[in-house]
């Protein structure tokens, strides 16, 4: 089943909450409503037709000042119909960036909601354990955002780059 096919079935079931599908110089991928995802993931692992059983890859993204977004991109694979899909969640920057989780689908998200959130400050609603994995507990801002500014010092001592 190609991505458009999966496309087309997520549009039948949940409408508008399937935002579009675009074709991207990569995988072509599927923009879904942030409220939506934990629904949608669970009918994509659920669905004998589709059956993604394998979260391969959860990643954030913010593109900077030419984009006024954050993104939650998610790579899927089945592995009993060997096809791939590709969700994309946008998240307003100007927000406290909040989307569900999907730990419960799919338990290798644990991980990386974790990291999304330690590096990102995307907050991952349900998460049964939503607190930093990279960076110590009390470390301030979120490194991966590109209007971070690494901090001089830490604890006294000089951060080193």
């Amino acid at each position: 089943m190609t991505p458009q096919d999966i496309c087309e079935k997520l549009k039948d079931k949940f409408g508008e909450s399937i935002a579009s599908f675009e074709e991207d110089i990569g995988d072509p991928f599927i923009v879904v409503a942030a409220e939506s995802i934990a629904d949608v993931a669970q009918y994509l692992a659920d669905d004998e037709g589709l059956a993604f059983d394998f979260l391969m890859c959860l990643s954030g993204v913010d593109l900077g000042a030419k984009d006024s977004n954050f993104y939650v991109v998610y790579h899927l694979y089945s592995m009993t119909h060997r096809h791939k899909l590709v969700l994309k969640i946008v998240l307003p920057k100007e927000e406290e960036p909040h989307v569900p989780t999907v730990e419960h689908i799919w338990r290798t998200a644990n991980w990386h909601e974790r990291e999304t959130y330690d590096l990102y400050g995307i907050i991952f609603d349900g998460h049964s354990d939503m607190r930093r994995i990279l960076l110590p507990d009390d470390w301030e801002g979120y490194p991966m955002r590109k209007d971070y500014t690494e901090p001089e010092f830490y604890r006294g001592m000089r951060v080193p780059y």
